[in-house]
Parts: structure tokens; sequence; C-alpha cells
């Protein structure tokens, strides 16, 4: 595999962003038949190596009757056991009641959702240094976290299985500051959802791609070790280039830890067998 072999698959997934960007934002109908198009290519690609690929779907989240609907194809026609959503879907971040059919239907098909930051600024102070990348999708990934609690997303819907890229942002590290802003100013922050952020915690997932051992240690042990999954965001330059190398690297995980955290916890969160791919 040469470097043109590299950049070619890098291309493809540079590709499939656009293409995911664009369809947030087109007519619904038009997103619905991409969408479509996008989940019967990757289902095609699971039925050629079905012991090496898995499926996540992508839908017209605008439009949530056809997002249920496509939801539900992607389940039960092609084989999906998740699909991916972005971090807010237009204006409308994750808490927004339109969705909540959305994550209804999820907790019926038992299918699960993985969230990955999008359309952060891009210009005026975040133009230089590629801020929109380094800050602004943590900043995103956090909001997005924080809507779905505050929401009261979690609350309603307890059998959701959420799991929500780049360490979950900065919201491990701010968790506190988080939780100590909503118990003095409740008045502002628990207007959909009475109870403190931090009793979410173990609630939902987050992938490894932290970049850092002291911030992976910290991510487990404020998320759990049954709650990290590994996470690589191939093909793009921010992604781990040897996946599973950070998590191997740490001394103090013993092996069943890192076990969990390269294998189990994803299986877990997709709801399936270790066995379908040995």
């Amino acid at each position: 595999m040469g470097r043109s072999s590299e950049w070619s698959k890098r291309t493809v997934g540079i590709q499939k962003f656009v293409l995911e960007k664009w369809i947030r934002k087109a007519k619904p109908q038009d997103t619905l038949d991409l969408c479509q198009l996008l989940n019967n290519d990757i289902a095609a690609t699971v039925a050629s190596h079905p012991r090496r690929f898995v499926g996540l779907g992508t839908l017209p989240m605008q439009a949530p009757e056809l997002a249920i609907k496509e939801m539900e194809r992607c389940v039960q026609e092609l084989g999906f056991p998740g699909v991916q959503i972005g971090s807010h879907i237009n204006k409308w971040n994750l808490n927004e009641q339109k969705f909540f059919p959305v994550y209804e239907a999820a907790e019926r098909l038992n299918c699960s959702l993985f969230v990955h930051p999008w359309d952060m600024q891009m210009d005026g102070r975040m133009a230089k240094y590629w801020l929109p990348w380094l800050v602004g999708m943590p900043a995103e990934t956090t909001m997005a976290i924080c809507s779905m609690i505050m929401g009261g997303v979690f609350e309603k819907f307890p059998k959701l299985k959420v799991c929500f890229a780049h360490g979950g942002g900065a919201f491990p590290f701010t968790v506190g500051r988080i939780s100590h802003g909503f118990n003095m100013r409740p008045d502002l922050c628990a207007l959909d959802n009475p109870t403190d952020p931090k009793k979410y915690l173990g609630s939902f997932y987050t992938d490894s791609l932290v970049h850092d051992p002291r911030s992976l240690k910290l991510l487990i042990d404020v998320m759990g070790k049954d709650k990290v999954i590994l996470g690589t965001d191939y093909p793009f330059p921010l992604g781990e280039l040897e996946p599973g190398k950070l998590i191997e690297s740490i001394e103090e995980f013993d092996e069943e830890t890192k076990d969990k955290l390269k294998v189990g916890n994803a299986l877990a969160f997709l709801n399936l067998e270790r066995k379908q791919f040995e």
C-alpha cells in the first residue's frame, strides 16, 4: 500500500464528510435519496466483508419522519446496528422536541447513535490556525452532550445508546464546571431537566480519540472503563494513525481494561457478539 493509495482512501472519506454536510442542509426528499444511496453502498461493503466491517447509517435528520423511516430500513433491512448523526441539525440542538420521535424509534429498534461534530464556525476569530477543528469540534461535542442532558433526552429515553466522538470533546474536563453552574443557576440551566448533569455519567459513551495519555486516563476516570470505545477518526489528519496505540501504551491499564476499550465496549454499544468477527 503506497502513499497514493492512502491518499485515495482519505479522499473518499473527505468526500463522504462533505456529502453528509450537504445532507443536513438540502431539501428533505433529496437528502433521503442520498442517504439511501450512501446506506446501500455501506451495506454492500459490509456484505462483501461481514467479519471485517459494521455499518452505521446516515439519516435525513432535518425531516424527522423521513429519518425514522430510513432508520427502520437501516436496521430491519440493511442490518445496521446504528446510525451517525451530527452534533446539531441545521440551527437545532439535539434536545429539540422534534427529534424525540427519532430517539423513541432508536430505543424501539435498539439502534445506537454515534454523534460527530460538524458545521463549526469557520470565519472571524476562528479563521486562522485550524481553530474550527482544534477548538470548534470539541465545543460542538460538548454542546451536544449538554443539550441532550439538560434537554431531558437521557432522562426520557434511558435505554437510548449514544456515543460522542473525540472523547466527548471538552465535557469530561469541564463536567465539574457544568455541574456547578447548573446548581448555582438552575433558573438558567434546569429549564427542562432538574437533574444534576453529573448523574448522567455512565449513561452514554465516548470514543477514545484524545491523542494524549493523561487525557485518556482522565476520560476513563470520569466516564468509566465500560463507556469508552476505541476511536480512530480515519481517514482524517486528526485521526490516530495506528489505531489502539495510545490505549496499549498506558501501563496503568490492565489487559481487561485494554480489551474493553479496544473491543468489548464497542460490541456492547452496537449490541454485537464477539464471535461474529472471530
